[in-house]
């Protein structure tokens, strides 16, 4: 397994996301770009129909997200630790106690697809990372 987060960890988790049998049929309405900065290390995920297509590097203005997820590097390792404490089991309950995590950008555009980000961010957990 790749180390969480280089750009062979983003590509393991997006064949995840593509071959999940519920996100197949959950995400037919999610088609959005997503930001992802881990500590400092930022990803546009181009997400189509609940496919992840296109994973942007260290993007710039030509990649803009609709919305991001921005945490330092420790937060994202306590989610993604293979047996995460309360509050970091969840990118949810991240998002509503732990202070270090934070949504932004356009808010209604993830919410609006909840059901499928909620999955999508389970499978990032469920990737884990090997130096967790």
């Amino acid at each position: 397994m790749p180390k969480f987060p280089e750009p062979g960890w983003m590509a393991a988790f997006r064949e995840r996301v593509n071959a999940d049998a519920e996100m197949a049929v959950i995400g037919d309405w999610f088609t959005t770009a997503i930001g992802f900065d881990f500590g400092g290390v930022r990803y546009v995920v181009q997400v189509a129909k609940g496919k992840i297509g296109e994973v942007v590097a260290e993007p710039r203005l030509d990649a803009p997200a609709a919305f991001a997820m921005v945490a330092p590097l420790s937060v994202w390792r306590r989610f993604l630790s293979p047996k995460p404490e309360p509050l970091y089991h969840d990118f949810f309950a991240m998002l509503m106690r732990v202070p270090e995590f934070h949504l932004e950008g356009d808010t209604l555009v993830a919410m609006q697809n909840a059901r499928a980000l909620h999955r999508m961010m389970n499978i990032m957990r469920e990737t884990g990372a090997a130096d967790a």
